[in-house]
């Protein structure tokens, strides 16, 4: 997976509650927060949290030296993959290692393996010179034929798919093909690093502000 460098980034809190832990006595549903490993406050689960199809984002294809952003606003509300919701589900276990992961990364991890079934491969914790890997709070979502139209196609979606849903996810990045998209969207080019791998041509790396380390009674909503 490839190098980054990036700002501090801003804790975040989404509008709608979408983690909850299970609490055997009291069949109460908590939410937890927090960058570190967090005590649980209880909270009542809403009902009608959604994930957001189209919302203000309005991601123009532009030119950023030499590379085509094609994540067009049409393109993202045509996305099979971003659906408003009225009724949440609960979440399977993804296709990645969700092992050393923060709660919103899990969140993220398993949205994508739900709504991307093309997607065989998310890698997650691993050693790094920044934090995002090794703290759990990043996944690398690899893109099977990444060189092919389809590919890129297949890279677009799941990038406009976290950006839509950057409050829910609290997201603090994305990045795919050598662009780095912050939390509303806007996007800078990244230096080339030498290779695919590096430069996220293989894979579209989300980043969350964490939502601290679950307890192991979370059930995930989507």
């Amino acid at each position: 997976m490839g190098r980054h460098r990036l700002a501090k980034p801003r804790r975040r809190w989404s509008v709608a509650v979408v983690v909850f832990a299970v609490l055997p006595v009291a069949a109460m549903l908590s939410a937890s927060s927090g960058a570190l490993p967090a005590k649980l406050t209880q909270s009542h689960p809403r009902c009608c949290a959604e994930l957001v199809a189209a919302g203000p984002l309005d991601l123009k294809a532009e030119l950023i030296s030499g590379h085509y952003v094609v994540m067009t606003q049409a393109e993202l509300v045509a996305s099979r993959s971003a659906v408003n919701r009225t009724i949440l589900r609960a979440l399977p276990a993804g296709v990645g290692i969700e092992k050393g992961l923060q709660i919103k990364t899990i969140l993220a991890e398993r949205l994508v393996s739900a709504y991307f079934p093309e997607i065989r491969t998310i890698g997650g914790v691993r050693p790094d010179a920044l934090k995002w890997h090794p703290m759990g709070m990043a996944i690398d979502v690899m893109i099977p034929n990444y060189q092919s139209p389809e590919g890129k196609e297949l890279g677009d979606r799941i990038a406009s798919f976290a950006l839509a849903n950057a409050d829910r996810l609290s997201l603090n990045h994305v990045i795919w093909r050598r662009v780095m998209y912050d939390h509303n969207g806007k996007p800078s080019l990244m230096p080339n690093l030498g290779g695919d791998d590096a430069n996220h041509y293989t894979h579209v790396h989300i980043a969350t502000d964490g939502g601290g380390y679950p307890t192991g009674g979370e059930t995930y909503f989507g």
